[in-house]
């Protein structure tokens, strides 16, 4: 079928199976019909540690996080975790980085992710934000591993 104007029409299927015109516009779907992709399973020897790099940003980059309240606020989130071990952290003005790994090997970094940025903004009683979710990194060798060391000091 043959669009009314010469501008470019895209159809896609949305995760509902409703079929759906773009006409002249960016393709997206709407937010509440699209979740995250499903994580790429850990493809590792099972002999080899599971350790991720993550790293977790304030929302608008505002720099709330380089002073001792929000150091104390890390130590004490990482001290509550059950299932992660925090190998190494440092905190930036607006994001912190941490390498840590699970003590299962498939446990969820959502988890890990969500329990950090709650218990740090509950004992610093917080008026900013978290982004959502983080970014992360399954390293896949110790050299990597000394490289994001080297990164991170």
């Amino acid at each position: 079928m043959k669009p009314a104007s010469d501008a470019l029409a895209l159809q896609f299927a949305n995760p509902f199976g409703l079929r759906k015109n773009v006409v002249g516009r960016a393709l997206r779907l709407p937010n509440s019909s699209v979740g995250h992709p499903p994580r790429i399973p850990v493809w590792l020897h099972w002999e080899q540690s599971v350790i991720y790099f993550v790293t977790i940003c304030v929302k608008d980059r505002k720099p709330v996080l380089a002073n001792e309240a929000a150091f104390n606020a890390l130590k004490n989130a990482a001290a509550k975790l059950r299932e992660w071990r925090v190998l190494a952290a440092i905190l930036m003005p607006d994001h912190l980085h941490v390498v840590v790994a699970p003590s299962e090997r498939d446990a969820q970094l959502g988890n890990f992710s969500a329990a950090l940025k709650r218990w740090m903004r509950k004992v610093l009683r917080a008026s900013w934000v978290w982004q959502l979710g983080c970014f992360d990194r399954l390293l896949r060798s110790d050299e990597l591993l000394n490289d994001i060391w080297l990164y991170i000091q």
